[in-house]
């Protein structure tokens, strides 16, 4: 594991995990974890070995509480200027990462929390995460991409009601909407687990604890299972598959379609594809 002050990186074979490490400041994301982060993705990006990547949070609290509002409060307009733009750029250098991103988002995903998730291929939710983008609560509009991305997610009616109102939506009601692929939640066996582990004791503290362990470590299995389905898949083709999905999401149809050609017919190159053929074809033949 190569472990920095507020980013930790662990390589699990040919997936990475990335967590935010400021759990007491819920993960908020200042001028340290922004300049972390990027040098991370610099080191994802670069090592071949890594086919998918997770993005998640330190502790069971909060996925990411955005920026840093106590860096915030007194900075002029230069440095917001320059603290966005910083911000951004790291926002798209994971959006544009030629592997695919699962959130992790293990309770609040709140303004940059809730746009470093936008910038993820896609997100899984445990039942207790809190989602949303209330800047205008505090006089400011989204100003990592918030205002951009999540209309094209979930359709720009929804993404103003959200934005205008600045209200937190539930991980269900983020599901709902097509905001969060999956929800992850607790069991019966889960609730059972901690009725055995804690005995008599009535510390609902200590419950509520014992129960957000289980269900953070749940929602990283879950991410894990995914990663795995996806790993085992051409690393070429899914590579490509996410950017053309991106690419054409702000081009007309025929371009679109003219690139997935492209796209298709690049993939054509590559040994892993006519293996991968003849192995489903000699399957079909052994049948």
């Amino acid at each position: 594991m190569s472990t920095m002050k507020y980013i930790q990186l662990e390589p699990l074979v040919d997936i990475a995990i990335i967590k935010i490490n400021r759990p007491d400041a819920l993960n908020a994301v200042n001028t340290e974890v922004i300049a972390e982060l990027s040098r991370t993705i610099d080191i994802v990006s670069g090592d071949d070995s890594i086919k998918a990547l997770i993005i998640t949070g330190a502790g069971e609290r909060s996925f990411c509480a955005g920026a840093d509002i106590t860096y915030m409060v007194n900075i002029d307009p230069i440095k917001a200027e320059k603290y966005a733009s910083s911000a951004q750029a790291v926002l798209n250098k994971i959006e544009k990462i030629d592997k695919p991103v699962i959130a992790a988002i293990n309770g609040f995903a709140l303004v940059g929390g809730c746009e470093l998730a936008l910038v993820c291929d896609i997100r899984i939710a445990s039942s207790n995460a809190k989602i949303g983008q209330p800047e205008v609560t505090i006089g400011i509009p989204p100003g990592w991409g918030g205002s951009q991305r999540l209309s094209r997610i979930v359709g720009p009616a929804k993404a103003k009601e959200l934005i205008f109102t600045g209200k937190m939506i539930t991980a269900e009601e983020a599901a709902q909407i097509g905001l969060v692929n999956k929800v992850v939640s607790l069991g019966p066996e889960d609730q059972l687990q901690i009725e055995e582990s804690i005995g008599d004791s009535s510390n609902e503290k200590e419950r509520a604890n014992k129960l957000s362990k289980i269900l953070n470590k749940k929602l990283l299995e879950e991410c894990l299972s995914l990663a795995k389905e996806i790993t085992k898949n051409s690393f070429t083709a899914v590579k490509i598959s996410k950017m053309l999905i991106n690419k054409g999401m702000d081009a007309d149809i025929d371009t679109g379609l003219r690139l997935e050609i492209y796209g298709w017919a690049l993939c054509f190159a590559h040994e892993d594809r006519q293996k991968m053929m003849s192995e489903f074809l000699n399957k079909g033949k052994k049948k």
